[in-house]
């Protein structure tokens, strides 16, 4: 099975771009993989074209030899860019090596540990009773997980007033939901270290599942000051490329949750050593997915052959986001994702609904403080 074409898609989704990465080979099998830098697709893409000579004329069995190839063939390390390509590609690679063995991607991981993925979706909403009020449909809808984010007023973040307010919403919500719903909070890398420390330890009463991203993401180290402090749940890792960039936390076991994106990571090859490392510090996997139908794909089958799973984030329902570039998707029941029979990944992708689509120009919101200085979104 010779690949003989990768074709990279960034595709309008209706409200933002997905980037998907389709490859052919010599028998007419395809496989079909996502990246995960949004509002940088066309980078990915360009990088995806440079990647394509290491690929044309190679057998596309040998999945951890043209992952190596790609990383360490330019010579330096790759980065986001260049790692959120090797992803789509890798993920690509092993949809293609399902469907020419016959079997799901999870039984090429070793089989399935669970029977099903339990999920969490984005709860919304300005005010404690609104996001309240949204927390208690989806529960009713039969999630077991809520997530929010760290809220904002519009365009502005200003730390202090913003961890008042998302504490309100906590206590709002577990008010609403009671106990046996397990809830998360995504600071979104918006926080320094003071006003981290101060919104976990206000969150204690109210039991966090886990805290998400309270830091920003280029210093590991900073989280050692952090968890001197706190003793609430801390996850991280939506933002790293590669598993040298977990080492710190991992090793150092500075975090109880990893929040690893197949997307952006090197793929379901990294991943899933990523996943090992952490088992061997009994760090559960909770792999980030703000993506499309192959992301939430490939993030079952890691999910299902992982021992050390602990909640996949499903913010699109597979169906609801991009049904005609894809119109088979994972199946999805009760918040959970459950194990699809299909050889491969288990989605079919229309190319010419992907090329119809399009791409749209666009950048992401931005925020700032009342001083005017600009901060994470």
């Amino acid at each position: 099975m010779i690949i003989t074409d990768v074709k990279p898609y960034p595709v309008w989704g209706g409200n933002r771009n997905f980037f998907f990465v389709k490859v052919e080979t010599d028998t007419g099998h395809y496989g079909i993989g996502e990246g995960g830098l949004t509002w940088r697709e066309l980078a990915c893409a360009e990088a995806v074209i440079h990647l394509k000579p290491h690929l044309i004329g190679q057998d596309a069995s040998r999945i951890e030899h043209l992952w190596q190839t790609m990383y360490r063939g330019g010579f330096f390390p790759a980065d986001k860019v260049v790692a959120s390509a090797i992803g789509a590609i890798d993920i690509a690679l092993w949809d293609l090596r399902g469907k020419a063995l016959g079997v799901p991607v999870y039984d090429l991981l070793g089989g399935r540990v669970r029977d099903r993925v339990v999920c969490y979706p984005h709860a919304v909403g300005d005010t404690p009773e609104a996001i309240a009020q949204h927390s208690r449909e989806l529960v009713n809808a039969g999630w077991k997980f809520i997530r929010f984010g760290l809220p904002s007023e519009g365009d502005v973040l200003e730390p202090a007033r913003a961890v008042r307010h998302g504490v309100r919403q906590f206590a709002a919500i577990r008010e609403a939901v009671g106990e046996d719903v397990e809830i998360i909070i995504d600071v979104h890398t918006r926080l320094d270290p003071p006003d981290a420390v101060r919104l976990c330890r206000d969150l204690e009463p109210y039991r966090p599942f886990f805290i998400e991203d309270p830091l920003r993401s280029e210093n590991m180290h900073s989280f050692h000051q952090l968890a001197r402090h706190v003793a609430v749940p801390l996850a991280a890792g939506e933002q790293f490329a590669s598993k040298w960039d977990f080492r710190e936390l991992i090793e150092q076991d500075l975090i109880q949750y990893c929040r690893v994106d197949l997307c952006i990571c090197g793929g379901i090859t990294e991943s899933r050593k990523v996943a090992a490392w952490c088992e061997t510090h009994y760090i559960a996997l909770s792999p980030h997915n703000p993506l499309g139908p192959v992301s939430t794909a490939a993030c079952l089958h890691l999910d299902l052959a992982t021992s050390n799973f602990a909640v996949q984030e499903l913010p699109r329902m597979p169906g609801t986001i991009l049904p005609e570039v894809f119109p088979v998707q994972v199946p999805f029941v009760d918040g959970h994702l459950m194990p699809p029979t299909a050889p491969g990944l288990g989605v079919e992708f229309n190319e010419d609904a992907a090329t119809e689509a399009g791409f749209r120009a666009g950048e992401g919101p931005q925020f700032r403080r009342l001083d005017g200085s600009f901060t994470n979104w």
